[in-house]
């Protein structure tokens, strides 16, 4: 196991230690802990290019931490009253969504290779911009008249990226079923 694999494992274990943190109340503490998985996040890609470190199981599991950080987020959060709890239905719901899609063209076709978009990669930014300002939020209420706007973006882009990523599936069942007529 290389390096920025074992920072993405370091992601999946702190993501269980920020929900006990809010669950505990220890907002700030659990602020750090969030901040610091994230900056995993963006080490373990950065290093896996450039030591060319890159992995198959890498490729698996960076978007498996990043999934159970950001849903886990949106449950804590909402539980608490810091996100809206129809939002984090609308995040969790697309990426349930897009694993099942992923997990049924892998039954079909053996296998998948799955990119990121353009608008994958907005909306996730935009959903991580919104757990770091609900935080942000709690402890300074300054942001709060913008909450109502990122928490719209983050719905919007969220649906409209689900919906690209499901035509997408569609098309390349399509072009698969042509292919083989």
């Amino acid at each position: 196991m290389n390096f920025p694999n074992l920072l993405t494992l370091l992601r999946i274990l702190l993501t269980p230690l920020m929900v006990i943190l809010l669950i505990d109340g220890k907002i700030l503490e659990a602020f750090g802990i969030f901040i610091l998985a994230g900056l995993t996040d963006a080490l373990d890609g950065f290093l896996a290019r450039l030591l060319r470190q890159k992995t198959r199981v890498g490729a698996i599991l960076d978007p498996i931490a990043d999934k159970l950080l950001l849903n886990s987020s949106y449950v804590a959060l909402s539980i608490m009253g810091l996100v809206p709890g129809w939002l984090a239905v609308v995040v969790i719901s697309r990426d349930v969504i897009i694993v099942f899609g992923v997990l049924l063209l892998f039954l079909i076709h053996g296998g998948v290779e799955i990119k990121p978009t353009l608008l994958g990669k907005l909306t996730t930014f935009t959903q991580l911009l919104t757990i770091f300002c609900a935080f942000w939020r709690y402890e300074y209420d300054l942001i709060a008249p913008f909450m109502s706007l990122l928490f719209l973006a983050v719905a919007l882009s969220t649906v409209a990226s689900g919906m690209h990523y499901m035509a997408l599936g569609i098309r390349y069942l399509g072009e698969e079923e042509h292919g083989q007529e």
